[in-house]
């Protein structure tokens, strides 16, 4: 199938934005909770409708008491937290355009951002973030204020006691639907980042059709509750904001990682969403658990039957009999575990930002909490494409949502248009020309293709697709997903562009690799670096490397990798805001070890390779293999 669309389920009038949620929501139910804060004591609070409009409230008349005008873009630093929703819909509430800055931004891409949009304010949580924006605050001749919140929000909010809610309606009016709500910026992987344009038009859009359409089952329950943990300043975690407020879902933040599962087991919500590095932390978590207390056995056994559990539900008969049993054997001995430690309520998941691992998809769906894996860009204003309750194919990033279309160009790419994509980039016509295609369609850059069933698979992106001097194309994604599956494996990068044979960097997981250690006799105070030549490493990480060979033909398999000593971090510049690599930076910062992958190369040794050829090593912490598993499609 070349192109698949289903017609919207909910419309935005053009006199409607984002901000109505707030006025309506405490119109119709004021008592109603709408959000839980937490306490430093770690308790969780309701916030009203009545609640939660009165502090946005408050907000708004301090950012007009301010100066800020309606089309006035003001900049937020920080992390997730229940003040930056409040900062959204007082924004918006005033006609305010909300500029989102990365927590890891470094301070030439905040300056850039800051000087792009001539952003009047800028709001910052924490002293570290200040340093960061008042380096730049000398050239920024736009940016009038600096705020941190814990430090001025209060003193702002009661600035603009004197200002009436009248005052506050009147310019919640002067936006409507196509107006411009927030810019978000791409994550820079390639040059500088570009400003989205993203429209109320677009975030209610995306939000009505979402909820109403192929999630409505996962909210038409009681009392549906999430939390949302995604760094807000990307087009995902907002994208949820927006939806949990509008659609009746009690929305509960956590900006620190380090106690999401603390979080989850008090906050307990009815479905959980994240990016598919939090799904395989979870699955790590507990596979290490089980191998520490000697249950590795049972545990692989309760995997096993999880997944041929989920993969029998595709099949006209149905999972087996004894698959049937198992499942029930396992959901108290191991299953029960795992859904507690989501919190225990969460009856499914939602998935993007990059690839899930389809039989990570199949594992938690036997465990009965389905993932359902979604598509999208900033471009799009997150999905354009979602599993669902009864549509779910594990693999698939879904059918479009209602309103969009998918079409597949003739080289592959995956074309898309519909009311959740953005009209422009923020004053850049040559990058909008670019990405936008005569016809109107946006050009997404992923390869893919759709099944007859309308699901969309994600096969590569365009951009990325490595070419090897014996003239093989190979995607890169599915070798470095079937990598980052394994428990010792925390990031990786394929490579091979130009070059006669694939190879891989990896590096190893701080969480797993101490329990490693210690099972297997090493030095408790050995690093990754003193361990990099281990036999025992080796042979792990190679064990790693055969099984995503497994998935692939042999002109597209891994021939050699290198353990790096540290790892890849959104700190280092390595991963955007959504856990994704950044291959040009990484390709930068390793070109030795990538250049130590190819030299010296046997004369012999190219891409007309064959299992079996004698194995040979580089340099030190290299592993070449010629024998093991090979996969072919």
């Amino acid at each position: 199938m070349r192109e698949y669309s289903r017609p919207p389920v909910a419309g935005v009038p053009a006199g409607e934005n984002v901000a109505d949620i707030v006025t309506r929501r405490a119109a119709q139910d004021p008592d109603s909770v709408m959000l839980r804060r937490q306490r430093t004591d770690g308790e969780w609070v309701d916030i009203t409708a009545a609640q939660f409009r009165d502090d946005v409230y408050r907000l708004a008349k301090g950012l007009v008491a301010a100066g800020m005008e309606p089309g006035d873009r003001v900049a937020i630093l920080s992390h997730t937290r229940y003040e930056w929703t409040v900062f959204d819909f007082a924004a918006w509430s005033v006609g305010i355009v909300v500029v989102p800055i990365y927590e890891t931004s470094s301070a030439e891409q905040a300056e850039w951002i800051l000087s792009d949009t001539a952003a009047k304010a800028v709001f910052v949580e924490t002293e570290d973030f200040e340093r960061l924006i008042a380096q730049a605050s000398g050239r920024l001749t736009h940016l009038q204020y600096l705020w941190r919140i814990d430090l001025h929000l209060h003193d702002l909010m009661a600035a603009g006691t004197h200002i009436g809610d009248d005052v506050v309606a009147r310019l919640t009016r002067t936006a409507h639907a196509a107006s411009l709500a927030t810019i978000i910026y791409t994550s820079g992987t390639t040059g500088r980042s570009k400003g989205c344009e993203i429209t109320h038009e677009n975030l209610l859009s995306v939000a009505r059709n979402v909820m109403q359409g192929p999630m409505k089952s996962m909210i038409d329950i009681d009392n549906p509750s999430t939390i949302l943990f995604l760094p807000l300043a990307h087009v995902f975690a907002r994208f949820v904001q927006i939806c949990c407020l509008e659609c009746d879902v009690v929305l509960g933040h956590q900006g620190d990682l380090g106690q999401l599962l603390p979080a989850l087991a008090s906050f307990q919500p009815t479905f959980v969403l994240a990016v598919p590095r939090v799904f395989e932390k979870v699955y790590n978590t507990a596979e290490q658990k089980a191998i520490t207390e000697g249950k590795s056995k049972i545990f692989r056994k309760a995997v096993d039957a999880a997944v041929a559990y989920s993969a029998g539900l595709d099949t006209p008969n149905g999972p087996s009999l004894g698959v049937k049993i198992q499942r029930a054997i396992f959901d108290k001995l191991v299953y029960g575990k795992l859904r507690a430690a989501l919190g225990g309520k969460a009856t499914c998941a939602l998935s993007g930002g990059a690839a899930l691992n389809p039989r990570l998809g199949h594992f938690f769906q036997g465990i009965g909490v389905p993932i359902y894996e979604g598509y999208g860009l900033t471009e799009s204003t997150a999905p354009l494409s979602v599993n669902g309750p009864g549509a779910l194919r594990v693999g698939s990033v879904g059918r479009p949502i209602p309103g969009v279309t998918a079409h597949i160009a003739g080289d592959g790419e995956i074309l898309v248009s519909g009311k959740t994509v953005i009209p422009s980039y923020w004053r850049n016509d040559q990058a909008t020309m670019d990405a936008f295609s005569q016809g109107g369609w946006y050009k997404t850059g992923d390869i893919g293709m759709i099944d007859d069933d309308g699901y969309l698979f994600i096969t590569g992106r365009k951009k990325e697709i490595l070419v090897t001097s014996g003239g093989k194309n190979v995607s890169p994604t599915l070798l470095e997903d079937r990598l980052r599956s394994n428990l010792l494996i925390s990031q990786c990068m394929v490579v091979g562009d130009g070059q006669p044979f694939i190879g891989a960097l990896i590096t190893i997981d701080e969480e797993t690799f101490g329990p490693w250690k210690e099972r297997l006799g090493k030095p408790a105070r050995a690093t990754v670096a003193d361990l990099r030549n281990d036999p025992d490493l080796e042979d792990a990480i190679q064990a790693a490397v055969d099984d995503a060979n497994a998935a692939v033909s042999r002109a597209e398999s891994i021939r050699k990798f290198r353990i790096l000593d540290g790892d890849f971090t959104q700190e280092g510049g390595h991963l955007s805001a959504k856990l994704g690599i950044k291959r040009n930076v990484i390709s930068r910062d390793f070109a030795a070890d990538i250049q130590a992958l190819y030299s010296p190369i046997p004369a012999q040794y190219d891409s007309r390779f064959r299992p079996g050829e004698p194995a040979w090593r580089g340099g030190a912490g290299d592993r070449d293999f010629s024998s093991g598993r090979q996969g072919i499609r």
